[in-house]
């Protein structure tokens, strides 16, 4: 099974350092170094550092650049500046979910980066270049070249200055710049995936290797996947698969902000118009569970006689709040801020009361 796995550049760093390692997203990525809580709280408190080298970078440029990556996702890009990026969604006509990415606006004319989740870069790539005809672009799939790193947490800015030897304090929020890391092109961008502060650097991999190990030798926590999904949840921030799905629509989840519905046009755009209007027939909501019980995707979501009206996609007991919580996809009739649920945990039944999404407050610096 681990040898038909990819790799990333930093998985023998990985293995030097004992991390717990587990297929995912048709990679062999750290779960865990020393324990989820540990590695969470580092994050919260301090500064951690993610491999997210499995993510997907696809390049589109040419004349018809900004007109094209409009026409394939939900938000405006005519908006961005150079060296500024956006979070949103493509969509399929029906309104369900190519993926959630981050559209990049480079300092070079007419040229964009898409950051896509990487169990779906090939499925991605593919919907790019067949969405393409009757526009004057190029789409490349570059992902193989390129390393990314997760710094995040409250010292994240003075850490990773220190270690690049620049101040970042004038990096915006959804901004980035162009750097040389090992003679080579690297992005620092102040974005993240945790609700804290925090930068992803995109770099060759002889140089997110190097970077990797000069963090950690400035006492940087070393992170895997499995308080990267603890961290992304308390903030309310959607998971690819279990929050958002070919299924699941950014109306649906709670996400129809970054659908730009005043642009001319977008795949997609009359079906998330349409469920706007009319509302779609299941909601995510958040639940807070009136016990320490923990709830876990796909467990029943039910009224007090029974009837089950959702399912579960995420949950957890918080780490940083000391509750059991959970997203759960429910009936829209059920979803009221306030009513009270019942999630069935194996021959049981726990109350919970429906609240928002975002559980824990998050501290982007703004």
């Amino acid at each position: 099974m681990e040898d038909q796995l990819k790799t990333t550049c930093l998985y023998p760093e990985h293995i030097a350092l004992g991390a717990k390692m587990s297929p995912f997203a048709g990679f062999m990525m750290p779960i865990q170094y020393s324990s989820i809580v540990e590695e969470h709280n580092a994050v919260r408190h301090r500064c951690g550092v993610f491999d997210v080298s499995h993510m997907g970078e696809i390049f589109i440029s040419g004349p018809d650049a900004e007109k094209f990556v409009n026409h394939i996702f939900c938000g405006d890009v005519s908006l961005l500046e150079p060296g500024q990026c956006v979070y949103g969604m493509m969509l399929y006509p029906d309104g369900g979910t190519v993926d959630d990415l981050l559209v990049y606006k480079e300092y070079v004319k007419d040229r964009f980066l898409l950051v896509v989740n990487a169990a779906n870069t090939d499925k991605d790539f593919k919907w790019i270049t067949e969405n393409s005809g009757g526009f004057d672009v190029a789409a490349v799939n570059d992902s193989a070249s390129w390393g990314q790193l997760a710094v995040q947490g409250p010292e994240a800015e003075e850490v990773l200055g220190n270690v690049l030897g620049m101040d970042l304090s004038g990096i915006g929020f959804y901004r980035f710049i162009d750097i040389q890391l090992d003679s080579r092109r690297a992005i620092v961008s102040r974005t993240g995936y945790t609700g804290e502060d925090g930068f992803e650097v995109y770099a060759s991999v002889d140089a997110t290797v190097a970077l990797w190990k000069a963090l950690l030798a400035a006492g940087v926590v070393p992170c895997g996947l499995g308080c990267r999904d603890t961290l992304r949840f308390e903030a309310g921030l959607p998971l690819y698969g279990d929050e958002l799905t070919a299924e699941i629509s950014p109306v649906a989840a709670g996400f129809s902000m970054f659908c730009k519905l005043d642009k001319p046009e977008f795949i997609g755009k009359e079906a998330v118009a349409a469920q706007k209007a009319e509302g779609t027939p299941r909601k995510l909501v958040g639940l807070e569970l009136q016990d320490k019980a923990v709830p876990r995707a796909g467990y029943p979501v039910e009224l007090e006689d029974g009837t089950q009206v959702g399912v579960v996609t995420t949950g957890y007991h918080s780490i940083s709040l000391d509750k059991s919580i959970c997203f759960a996809l429910v009936d829209r009739g059920c979803g009221a801020l306030g009513n009270t649920l019942f999630v069935r945990i194996r021959k049981k039944v726990f109350p919970a009361t429906v609240v928002k999404k975002r559980f824990y407050q998050t501290n982007y610096k703004k």
